[in-house]
């Protein structure tokens, strides 16, 4: 949206020159057809949607994809030979690795079995999603442009490697609106790994609202004290003296946009009352007292322990139960830049059973069919080593060029494989992904058609896939 400048008195000059403006656009507008303005108009979805709600598992700095998912057995005859550079090709390296005389393939310590009547190849580092094999889609040729962190989880969240675009999240808010008038519609957990090596840092505007107007930002809860900051009334203020505090305020408001018009006034207005109804779910929401013994051991021993990864998946269950829209989780530390072996394994437990338990708790409920859930992060690991390599201990650095990602329920094809890597894991070699043709996916599924969910800012229709993606046809059920 443009940015304004509100004035309460209008001279005659600005007058004639505001109207002549608004000439000229309405001019304009008429040649250019009709931009709708919002998600009613838009009339979302475009067709029947397979998925409700969207819980992303976001793994932030980049799993190994060699370590976790993508099995390579003809690498083990390989160690330390260097990549051919009919395979390195023309591949960009970051600055970690620039000073390096040579890139070493460095085949994965860890053990990879086939799991479930689909066959899954699983590392033995994921136990507990080996359970699951029949109940996701593993996608083994995802790619990005980017290859540093920055960029590569603005990408993916964003659809633009640039900031300032409206977050994943947003869109979809944007687009279906609410289910839950209590809750937020697009809600975002973080949690830190086991070891508490956070790496790389997360910032707001992964979740935020970009030229959105500002209502359709994620709301972030937190681990420790009031989910939401200020949900609490401070002492002496009673819910009735909250109530009248806040008609006053609306009052005010309204008084104030009918002079000025500045839309986000209205946002202001409808988050005071959404925080205000906020008061008593969010309360609820997080007391998991409800919860049986059966439910928390589905999550693992640390799903008690405040922003965990296990009690946000839990509380992504929670969530959407109560038909949120949009649940996105981060959990940082993957950046294995060296001592990836030591490292990993941390990460790996941290995740493997409560994402694992989730899926098996959206599945007994019913709810999986209708909630599409997604693990995996901005980018994987090089097959090649950073530093000092050993067959038991090495690092890797960022790879865009190939990377695996797992998605399940919500319209997808369980207990499937798509997609594969060359031999060394470097290069797509089948059923290549863009992150533009996985974020188009899911707003495919959840009946969204990704080149009609636009909005006009500075001059051009603006998008989530920008001016690429494509659905992938063949991971859906």
């Amino acid at each position: 949206m443009e940015c304004r400048n509100y004035s309460r008195f209008t001279s005659r000059r600005d007058l004639l020159a505001r109207t002549g403006f608004g000439l000229g656009a309405a001019a304009l507008h008429s040649l250019l057809g009709s931009t709708p303005a919002t998600a009613a108009e838009h009339q979302f979805p475009n067709f029947a949607p397979r998925a409700k709600r969207v819980i992303f598992l976001f793994q932030a700095g980049g799993p190994s994809h060699l370590d976790l998912f993508d099995y390579k057995p003809a690498m083990k005859g390989r160690f330390n030979e260097d990549i051919p550079p009919s395979v390195f090709g023309t591949q960009r390296i970051t600055g970690m690795v620039a000073q390096q005389d040579r890139f070493p393939v460095a085949p994965t310590m860890y053990g990879f079995d086939q799991h479930g009547q689909s066959g899954q190849w699983l590392s033995d580092r994921l136990p507990y999603t080996a359970k699951i094999a029949d109940d996701i889609c593993v996608l083994r040729g995802a790619y990005t442009e980017a290859i540093n962190h920055d960029p590569a989880i603005t990408f993916m969240q964003t659809g633009s490697q640039l900031p300032g675009r409206p977050s994943f999240g947003s869109w979809v808010d944007y687009g279906l609106g609410s289910e839950n008038q209590n809750l937020p519609t697009f809600v975002v957990l973080n949690s830190l790994p086991g070891n508490g090596m956070a790496d790389q840092g997360l910032l707001s505007r992964l979740w935020g609202s970009g030229f959105l107007p500002s209502r359709y930002q994620g709301v972030q809860f937190r681990s420790a004290g009031d989910p939401v900051l200020d949900l609490s009334n401070p002492p002496g203020i009673t819910p009735q003296m909250r109530r009248s505090q806040l008609n006053t305020l609306a009052t005010l408001n309204t008084q104030l946009h009918d002079r000025v018009g500045d839309p986000e006034i209205e946002t202001r207005i409808a988050q005071y009352e959404m925080a205000y109804r906020m008061q008593t779910s969010v309360p609820d929401l997080v007391n998991v007292s409800s919860e049986s013994q059966h439910v928390l051991d589905l999550y693992g021993p640390d799903v008690r322990k405040p922003g965990s990864f296990a009690a946000n998946c839990l509380l992504a269950r929670r969530l959407a139960e109560r038909q949120v829209r949009f649940i996105q989780l981060y959990h940082r530390g993957w950046d294995h830049h060296g001592g990836l072996t030591d490292k990993l394994p941390v990460l790996a437990r941290d995740t493997d059973q409560p994402a694992a338990g989730l899926i098996m708790d959206l599945k007994q409920r019913g709810m999986l069919n209708d909630t599409l859930v997604i693990w995996g992060g901005e980018f994987g690991r090089t097959p090649y080593a950073q530093g000092t390599m050993k067959p038991d201990s090495y690092g890797r650095d960022h790879h865009g060029r190939v990377f695996s990602l797992w998605m399940a329920g919500g319209g997808i094809k369980p207990g499937y494989s798509h997609g594969s890597s060359d031999d060394y894991g470097f290069n797509v070699a089948t059923g290549g992904v863009h992150v533009h043709d996985l974020q188009a996916t899911i707003l495919h599924l959840l009946g969204i058609d990704h080149q009609k969910l636009t909005w006009l800012f500075q001059g051009r229709q603006f998008r989530l896939t920008d001016v690429g993606g494509g659905v992938v046809h063949e991971i859906i059920a």
